[in-house]
Order: C-alpha cells, then sequence, then structure tokens
C-alpha cells in the first residue's frame, strides 16, 4: 500500500497566495509557507537529478526533516536507500557522516570516548567526538549490529545529546538521523528493539521502480556523467522551517481522531477492535499521536494550508504506525502485517464529519 495518497508532488509543492484581511501573525505564517514551498520545490529538483520514481520516499523523507523527527528506510538491495540519503546530504549544507553498522561495532565507535593526551608534559582525558557528532548521520544497514550498539543512537535522537563517562555532550541541532535496512536477509542481523524503532518518526518501505523508471535509472546510472547537486539549505534554514511547522494550529477534533487512531491499535483498550485484540500483541505508543499531528503539520504547509486536516493524519498512519505495532502469532498464521493492520484501523477508527 502506498505511504501518501498518489498526488502530484509539483502541483501541490507551491503555497498558494493568503486571503486578504490576514492577521500580522497569519501574513507571516503564509509567507514562510511559501518559503517552504520553494525550497521544497527545489530540494525536489536536485534530488530528481539522482532519484528516480522514488516520490514517496522523497516526500515522507523531507516531511521527517522539517519536523526534526528520523527516518527508518527499509528496502531490499539496490532501491537507493543509500544514494538517496547520501543525495540529500549533498543537497544540505550540513556536516555528514556514515556509519557502517557491522557486528563487531561497539558504542564508543558511535559516541566517541575519551583517550590519554600526554602533550605538555601532563596525562589528561580528552574525549575525542566519534561520528555521531555531524548533524545528518547515515546508520547504514542498523540491524546488522548488537542491540547494545543500536542503543548507542537511543540518547542521542531522543535528547539529542550524548554521554559518555558521566560526561553529557550536547550535539548541534538540526540533528537527523537515517538509517536502512533491508527487510529479506535474516543471518547476521539483529532486529531493531521496539525502544530503538519507536525514535524514528517513519518507517519508509522504497519499493522496486515501474518498468519506464528502471529504464530511466538504467540509461543514467551507465553512462559517463555524474550529476553535480546544488546546495539549498543551511543549518539555520532548516530550524526556521521546524520552529514554522510547529505553529501551524490543529483542530481539537482533528488531534482527537490522530488520539483515537493510535490508540484503537493497542489490545486492552476499550476502544480496541476484535481484529485488533486478534492480531496485535502491542500497539503504538505516545509518539506515534504526537507524530501523526507533527508530520500533519508539516504536509498540511507544504500544501499551503495553515490547518492540519484529518486527510494529512490519514495520510502518514501508515510509515507512521507500521514500525510501531507488533503482531503476535495468530496474525503470522492469517498472513497478516502491521500495514494490513493500519488499513483496517483507517477503516473503522470514525473521522469527523467535518474532516476538516
Amino acid at each position: 500500500m502506498a505511504d501518501v495518497p498518489t498526488e502530484d508532488l509539483d502541483a501541490v509543492g507551491t503555497a498558494p497566495a493568503p486571503p486578504a484581511g490576514l492577521s500580522a501573525e497569519a501574513e507571516a505564517a503564509a509567507a514562510g509557507a511559501r518559503d517552504l514551498a520553494r525550497s521544497r520545490e527545489r530540494i525536489l529538483g536536485e534530488l530528481r537529478r539522482v532519484i528516480v520514481g522514488q516520490d514517496e520516499a522523497i516526500d515522507l523523507v523531507l516531511t521527517a526533516l522539517f519536523t526534526g523527527g528520523h527516518c527508518l528506510i527499509t528496502g531490499v538491495p539496490g532501491l537507493a536507500k543509500t544514494r538517496l540519503i547520501k543525495a540529500l546530504a549533498d543537497i544540505l549544507d550540513l556536516p555528514f557522516k556514515r556509519i557502517q553498522f557491522t557486528p563487531d561495532l561497539m558504542p564508543a565507535d558511535i559516541t566517541g570516548t575519551e583517550i590519554l593526551d600526554e602533550s605538555g608534559g601532563h596525562r589528561t582525558l580528552t574525549f575525542s567526538e566519534g561520528p555521531i557528532f555531524a548533524q545528518i548521520i547515515l546508520a547504514d544497514e542498523i540491524n546488522r549490529t548488537p542491540p547494545k550498539t543500536q542503543a548507542a543512537l537511543l540518547e542521542a535522537m531522543q535528547e539529542h545529546h550524548v554521554t559518555v563517562a558521566g560526561h553529557s555532550y550536547p550535539l548541534q541541532r538540526p540533528f537527523f538521523v537515517l538509517a536502512t535496512q533491508n527487510p529479506i536477509e535474516l543471518e547476521g542481523t539483529y532486529p531493531l528493539p521496539e525502544a530503538q524503532l519507536d525514535r524514528f518518526m517513519f518507517n519508509v518501505v522504497i519499493r522496486y521502480l515501474s518498468e519506464d523508471d528502471e529504464v530511466s535509472v538504467v540509461t543514467a546510472t551507465t553512462g559517463d556523467e555524474e550529476p553535480r547537486l546544488v546546495r539549498v539549505l543551511n543549518g539555520d534554514d532548516i530550524l526556521a522551517v521546524q520552529h514554522l511547522v510547529r505553529r501551524v494550529p490543529v483542530a481539537e477534533e482533528v488531534a482527537r481522531y490522530a488520539v483515537r487512531l493510535v490508540d484503537a491499535s493497542r489490545p486492552g483498550q476499550p476502544n480496541a477492535p476484535p481484529f485488533v485484540e486478534k492480531w496485535v500483541r502491542w500497539g503504538a505508543s505516545l509518539r506515534a499521536s504526537q507524530a501523526l499531528v507533527l508530520g500533519g503539520k508539516a504536509r498540511a504547509l507544504v500544501r499551503g494550508r495553515y490547518h492540519v486536516s484529518v486527510a494529512d493524519v490519514r495520510a502518514l498512519a501508515h510509515p507512521i504506525l507500521r514500525h510501531r505495532i507488533v503482531t503476535n502469532f495468530y496474525a503470522e498464521s492469517d498472513g497478516v502485517d502491521a500495514d494490513d493492520v493500519v488499513d483496517r484501523l483507517l477503516e473503522t477508527v470514525p473521522a469527523p464529519a467535518s474532516g476538516m
């Protein structure tokens, strides 16, 4: 199932002019939305020079960037997961580090460690920063390292600092983690713990290309020309966008719909439907409700709206919920996965009559 409705990204990328008579605050928000739409179009234009046919994935990655979230990107080998992230890093004027996760990777290889410095005739312990101290992190094949090392990312992703030897070191914002994993290879991999998965705003599933798109990729990547990407946004620009997104209002009935959708995924709750009681072991957390509303704000803003609609919440339900819903044995025996559960939730949980 598609992660977002099949809309023309070019058509929704430009915010319309605001109606006359708006307050100064609303006019400032409208101007910010137009700037965001233009920046988004420039990013899309650059990414499409090297990434073909993955508009849904690109849209979700940009939504996470604009909200300050993190992305887990899932797909079989050869679908440009790593290429997408490296291209995004080339477009954004931010320090970038790639961490190749392997079974022998240790937490200190990510966070850094204290080393003995004997210069100047004195022995002192000096902290040597690890690759986590960049602002865009590619955690490549994150499920190839043991949970102890995976957990080294937890504090950084949630608290934006790391603790080593009792000392806390802040990470510079914006801080954006994009992790990749291969869903089909089981030997030598370690499933991500639920607490780790919950830190990712989206689980973006990258699927096979259409025949025409694959022909375009094959033609472009077997030639001698390598596109040079232009930088579009810097750290201050991204922080300004993230603050603008958080100022987008959300009606109580839309927020309540997001909460009810998440609450219905939890077995044992009064509002849990029978299929959840049958197929689900653990439902989605509070972070899912927050992500639905915050992601909805970004989605609305880049589409020229200054409020969140039910359609925004529904469009983001699959990438936000699929990695937070843990199915059980009965679901496996019935051939049901988390996406199927989300489909049923969207059909079952009533939306507000107005739809905003």
